[in-house]
């Protein structure tokens, strides 16, 4: 039996051995080197690509905690203002010697708090609104710089 074994296999083994000297044509290793330089090539592509996306997901972060702070601050400025406001007013209120004067100084305290908040809110909604155009304007940047491939 491992006469007969040996025979089946000797078919295999001379195949074997003549694949290993097997000569690859010029066509076929031409078309590997190619096939590989493309995909180094899509590698490369690929690899600029996610950085691009990297850089504008980072400058769109930075802009975003930028402004953050900026609202931020701008609201504690805007809380302490109206801190010493209410303050300033008690101190005005307490100064008045009569009850028509303290109407006064009250009627006239709610009208500049008044202006002041009209004046916020103006001020707001233009902030609002130039923060929307800068938004938009740095998205397109950004999509721009990351798609520069036309399809």
């Amino acid at each position: 039996m491992t006469t007969e074994t040996n025979t089946a296999f000797e078919g295999f083994k001379d195949a074997f051995k003549n694949i290993q000297n097997l000569e690859v044509p010029e066509a076929a290793r031409e078309f590997v080197k190619k096939s590989a330089n493309t995909a180094k090539d899509r590698a490369a592509e690929v690899f600029a690509g996610s950085e691009r996306v990297t850089a504008a997901v980072e400058n769109a972060v930075t802009e975003s905690v930028t402004e953050a702070g900026k609202i931020s601050r701008n609201i504690q400025q805007a809380i302490y203002e109206d801190a010493e406001a209410f303050f300033a007013g008690i101190d005005k209120l307490a100064s008045a010697k009569s009850i028509s004067e303290a109407v006064e100084i009250q009627s006239s305290l709610l009208r500049a708090r008044g202006e002041v908040f009209v004046s916020r809110a103006k001020a707001t909604a233009d902030y609002v609104g130039k923060l929307a155009a800068n938004g938009a304007k740095s998205a397109q940047d950004n999509f721009a710089k990351v798609y520069t491939k036309t399809a």
